[in-house]
Parts: C-alpha cells; structure tokens; sequence
C-alpha cells in the first residue's frame, strides 16, 4: 500500500518527528511504501532514502504560520475577517497541492502527524480537513497532544476560530481513525466527542543495540574530564521547567558523594528566554556544584558527528552508554520518550509520577524505579537512589527486569500489531 505521511517538520529530534520516523520503520517493514509531504525537513541517515517532499508553507516557521498564530492568538485584531479571509484562502492552496501530491504517489491512505490535533498551523489542518471531506479520503490522524492539554496557548476571542479548532481540531468523521499515544487522551476523546480512538505507545526498537559501550564512546569520561570512578548520573532530557530539572540537582547535593556528577544533555536554546535554563544554573551555584553538574549540550547530539571546531560529537546512545542511571522527575508528558529509552539501554531509573500518563500507561506494566510523588525528594528515597547506584549487581537485575518488560509493552513488534489492525479498519 501507498501510505502518504504529512507533517509540519521532519527529520528533527522533537517527539512528532522521531515517532513518525518509527511508524515508518515499522511501516515499511510491513511491505508498504511511504511518502513524506513536510513543511522542514531535516536529511540525516535514517530518512535520506525516503521520498521526501517539501511544502514550505506547512512548516509552522513559514509566514503563513506564523502570521495566523499571532492573528488568532497572541495578538488578535478586533476584527478577525482578514484573518477568516487568509484561513480560506491559503488552505484551500494547500488542500490543492496535498491533492495533487496524493494523486501524483497514487496514495491509498493518509497519516497526519498532529496536524489535526494540536492547532498550532492552522492552515495546515484546516488544508488536511478539506482534503478528506471533500474525497472521502482514508485517513489516520496521530495525536500526540491537543489544544485542551496546552493551558490557555490556544484561547481567541473569535468564535469563527474556535469553530475552526471544533472542526478541524480533531476531525470527526466516522471514517477518521485516531491514533493517541496514551489512554487519557482516549478518555477525553470519547467523553468530549464521543470519538473512538486507539492508544498507540512511543516505542523503541528492542532488537537494535542501544546504550552500549564500543570504540567510539569509549573516550567519553576523558571528553567531559570525568574521573574513572566517576557515577555518572544523566539527565537526558530538554530543558523545559515541566522535566524537574532542579530535582536531580537537589538529589546530587544531597547525595554527598564527590564520585557522583550529573549530565544535562539538553541545550539551553530549548528554554524560552533561558528563563528557566539561569535558574537550574543559579542553583547548582548556589549549592556549590560547579565541578558536579555538567550542562553537555555543546558535545551531545542526537546523533554522532563532528563540531565546527572539529571536536567529537556523542549522540544519546552514547550518553546512556557511559551512565550509571538516569533522573526522570517530570511533571507532565504526552508519554515518555526518555523514560523508554532508558529502559533499553538497560539503565536504572529515578522518575516522577507525572501526569497523566506514568502511573495508567507506564508505571502499572511493572517497572522497577525509584518513584516520586509530586517531585518530594524525601529522605527515604535518596537513600534507595544511593543503594541503587552503589551496588552494580543491583543495577544489572533492576536493568533486565526493566528491558523485558519494556520490550514486552513498547517495542516495534507491539507497534507492527496495532498498526496493523489500525490500517485494516482505515481502509
């Protein structure tokens, strides 16, 4: 089968894209061929051999974009008809050029990839909606989150825009099929809407090697002038106030152990405004752990390479490679990339039970972790952290039990299932 898969951007390391690139591994592992119609499109080695097209104006950076978020949200007019009037108009263009673009790959069914969920490119999904009214077209709509679970980002004063977000925001037609990646998003799917929807885990895949030590990560200590014995704790994660960044810090003060350091991988260009990026900074000052507390973002990557001053790039395998176990204290996900990730490359685990998903999709499977409630450190847990990370027998048994359990639950063979029943009822 032709499968044609829309998305804003592609080929990055936000969690749509790396999601989509995994159904697509699967996909294509299930003898179907795939078309990619993409606003930015990032090449890197896993996707350069697929069919990749570019439409700019889906990105959500494209001025299109960009000028209908301001309009309809940040900084609304007191009269949104020229904004109605840009709406109707550019996608309709769009719908056109998707159109076109199903006929020219003779596409049989379509994936869109939270375009019709969370409402930030409004044209883009307004595009997709006027593409399947119109044709009847099978479609699949992946949804990793929508306006509800995002505050007051998507309030307007405009009762036309909120009608848009009604129709388009999800779609609701009988032949619409709704992929959600968790069971409370099911759950307020059919009590809004009364829409039947399928949860479909993140996964990972359990049958590639992950988190494992080899030639090129074997300098990676020296890299960060990490001393041999050193516990190397990793926060492999953004930095967005909502990972409880700042737990994992307290934990390393207060596990009083010079031999322990924590690795942040994310960058501060993840932080808006670096706001929350100088407080973690203001804090590990304050607590007098300069020399315990590495911000590695300028060495670590998604995938290995070279930096511009020619230095060696780690990717995050790497990173999991070289750790003793890993902090996880979110408030709040859709799912829980790191946390899965983690469990594949066989590290120990120290999480938050964030909201709303820990606990009903994850949590409840078995895994053994050392588990907040409400990010309280208290003193019993530092202690069972310590023991952990102190005993290397004890990490080995808790990491195995996790890993069977993970590929259990969360691997490619589960996804190939469900996708597998998902498309035969799509079409």
């Amino acid at each position: 089968m032709n499968i044609g898969i829309i998305i804003g951007r592609f080929g990055d390391i936000d969690g749509v894209s790396l999601e989509t690139q995994k159904w697509i591994d699967v996909l294509q592992k299930m003898g179907h061929k795939i078309f990619i119609l993409t606003g930015s499109l990032v090449k890197n080695e896993i996707n350069n051999h697929l069919d990749c097209e570019k439409l700019p104006a889906l990105s959500f950076f494209s001025p299109e974009s960009e000028w209908e978020q301001k309009r309809a949200f940040f900084y609304p007019d007191d009269d949104p008809d020229q904004l109605l009037d840009h709406l109707e108009r550019t996608s309709t263009e769009i719908a056109m050029k998707i159109f076109k673009w199903k006929l020219d790959k003779d596409i049989h069914l379509l994936i869109s990839e939270n375009a019709n969920a969370l409402p930030s490119h409004l044209s883009m999904g307004m595009a997709i909606h006027k593409v399947t009214k119109i044709s009847n077209t099978p479609i699949i709509t992946h949804d990793h989150d929508f306006a509800w679970e995002r505050g007051d980002r998507y309030e307007t004063p405009f009762k036309e825009i909120k009608q848009i977000i009604e129709d388009a925001f999800p779609m609701k037609y009988h032949f619409v099929k709704h992929a959600v990646i968790n069971k409370e998003a099911k759950k307020v799917l059919d009590e809004r809407y009364h829409v039947d929807s399928i949860v479909v885990p993140n996964v990972m895949d359990f049958n590639q090697p992950y988190g494992v030590m080899d030639d090129y990560n074997g300098d990676f200590f020296s890299a960060f002038d990490f001393d041999k014995d050193t516990i190397l704790i990793s926060q492999v994660t953004r930095i967005v106030r909502r990972k409880g960044i700042e737990v994992a810090i307290d934990l390393v003060s207060r596990l009083k152990d010079d031999k322990v350091k924590l690795l942040i991988t994310g960058s501060k260009a993840d932080d808006n405004r670096f706001g929350y990026y100088k407080e973690l900074v203001a804090l590990v000052e304050r607590l007098g752990l300069n020399d315990k507390v590495i911000f590695g973002a300028k060495r670590i990557q998604h995938y290995r390479g070279k930096s511009k001053s020619g230095k060696k790039i780690y990717s995050l395998s790497d990173t999991y490679a070289n750790s003793k176990a890993c902090t996880y204290f979110s408030t709040y996900e859709g799912f829980g990339n790191a946390f899965v990730e983690c469990v594949l490359a066989k590290k120990p685990i120290f999480v938050n039970n964030y909201k709303p998903v820990y606990m009903p999709d994850i949590g409840s499977k078995g895994f053994e972790t050392v588990m907040l409630e409400d990010n309280d450190l208290t003193n019993e847990k530092v202690e069972q952290i310590r023991e952990i990370i102190g005993d290397q027998k004890r990490c080995k048994e808790i990491a195995e039990h996790n890993y069977q359990l993970g590929k259990k639950h969360f691997s490619y063979e589960v996804l190939e299932e469900i996708l597998h029943e998902l498309i035969y009822s799509a079409v």
